[in-house]
């Protein structure tokens, strides 16, 4: 039987009408690496012949009885390619506007719970400066994915050249067996029963954490602390609609500042997040006087004991020292700060959150998620956070999809009550691909936001180049 971790059952209880949990890639293509012409045809076919023996692709929820306990994952028997594999065209002149604006929009639409979490909206029309693109625009819920697992199911799809198969580069699973509503019910009785057990034993690690967490902030060397976030237009109740921006970056140029300073390129990469933020918001008149506060998703499949569930993350939180003007005293602060909450995450059982997350009742957890969003306590209670970063690591050398070259792949994870703003940038083949998603109403240009990040990485390669020797 597979059964949905609390963590990743947690992103089901989050959802609303509002608050939707997939995470999304656009995927832009050169149709013309591809060994024969382009047709969507053959593209859906290719695609159905990669996920059909992959059961993240191939397999639904059903729920157990009563809501007693987590849903499980079963195969299903209807699967069928042409319910998640669709064919768009955006409007003339078919350009960036077009395209944000069209998949803006589908990312505003829920996943069919009913069927697999996932779906390809495979847009033509698109033209950039080099030409006519193919476009496919994913979605998956962040119950099946996190970030690295999401990176690993790509590789079902993508290959090194246009004519080789995908890469595969975990086995393929199997099914697990469908019980029947008695075991199920059985099951999730037992589960609770045993409930207050597991609780008690996860209430000493728990309390020794928050004591090394009380001396770390007396010492000064403890992560930002949540609900310190100063309010911005992005943070309160949001709305289902979507508004997207994205660019590319130079990775070596990104290197090279990193380089110069004695930095990580995560610290690179946050300090022209919080430069391109800062800019933003003066121009909106909306900057306020202490620093944003970003909540940073940090992975740990490699350290964690479970060996189930899809979503293995911690997170820690930092200041984007958006406060401070100079690039290089941003960086420099960005980068204390980050070792210290490294350090103070690390600190940190890997598997806390989702210990933790089991306990997370379906029914209660989900009246709760829509009572906080009908009562607009996002814009009444304190902000826990502005807004989410995410840094995800990509393939340094080029891949296809279908035989078409991946010119460019960015990645959109989901916005919140509270903090209407996500921001994640992924490297790949030397480029680092800036994908920025928002509540239209709190952010309606996040092509003004992205446009600020070329202009924050000049920034300090100008000021790095202006340091004495």
């Amino acid at each position: 039987m597979d059964r949905l971790s609390g963590l990743d059952a947690s992103f089901l209880y989050l959802e609303t009408p509002e608050q939707l949990m997939h995470v999304c890639a656009l995927f832009v293509l050169d149709p013309s690496t591809m060994p024969e012409p382009y047709s969507f045809r053959r593209l859906q076919q290719q695609i159905e012949d990669a996920v059909s023996d992959v059961p993240t692709f191939t397999r639904k929820l059903r729920r157990v009885p009563l809501g007693l306990d987590h849903p499980i994952w079963v195969r299903d028997a209807r699967f069928d390619i042409e319910r998640h594999v669709h064919r768009l065209a955006v409007p003339p002149p078919g350009g960036y506007e077009e395209l944000t604006a069209l998949t803006a929009h589908l990312a505003g639409l829920p996943l069919d719970r009913s069927r697999p979490l996932w779906e390809m909206w495979v847009i033509e029309g698109y033209a950039d400066e080099d030409g006519e693109k193919v476009v496919v625009f994913s979605k998956m819920h962040h119950a099946t994915v996190d970030g690295v697992s999401g990176s690993n199911l790509v590789s079902a799809l993508c290959s090194l050249s246009p004519t080789d198969p995908p890469l595969r580069l975990e086995e393929v699973g199997t099914h697990g067996r469908e019980p029947g509503r008695r075991e199920l019910l059985g099951r999730a009785v037992l589960t609770n029963l045993t409930r207050p057990v597991a609780a008690a034993r996860l209430v000493q690690p728990t309390t020794q954490m928050i004591t090394r967490t009380v001396a770390r902030a007396r010492a000064g060397t403890a992560m930002a602390a949540p609900l310190t976030a100063p309010r911005t237009s992005f943070n309160g109740t949001i709305t289902g609609h979507r508004s997207i921006g994205f660019l590319d970056l130079d990775l070596e140029e990104v290197r090279a500042v990193k380089n110069a300073t004695g930095t990580t390129v995560n610290d690179v990469v946050l300090a022209i997040a919080g430069g391109a933020l800062r800019a933003y918001l003066a121009e909106h008149d909306d900057l306020p006087e202490e620093s944003l506060l970003a909540t940073v998703p940090v992975s740990v499949h490699a350290s964690t004991r479970h060996s189930t569930g899809a979503n293995k993350v911690s997170a820690l939180f930092t200041k984007l020292a958006t406060h401070l003007d100079d690039p290089l005293e941003r960086l420099a602060d960005l980068a204390e700060r980050n070792r210290h909450a490294k350090e103070h995450q690390q600190a940190i059982s890997a598997d806390a959150l989702q210990d933790w997350a089991e306990f997370a009742a379906p029914r209660t957890f989900g009246l709760a998620v829509r009572a906080y969003a009908g009562l607009g306590l996002a814009d009444r209670l304190p902000v826990a956070h502005n807004l989410v970063i995410s840094n995800v690591p990509g393939p340094p050398i080029p891949l296809y999809l279908a035989g078409a070259r991946i010119q460019a792949l960015y990645p959109l994870g989901p916005v919140f009550h509270g903090a209407g703003l996500n921001v994640t940038v992924l490297s790949n083949a030397g480029r680092l691909h800036v994908g920025v998603i928002a509540c239209r109403e709190s952010v309606p240009d996040p092509d003004v936001l992205v446009g600020h990040f070329p202009n924050e990485l000049a920034r300090l390669r100008a000021a790095v180049e202006a340091q004495p020797v």
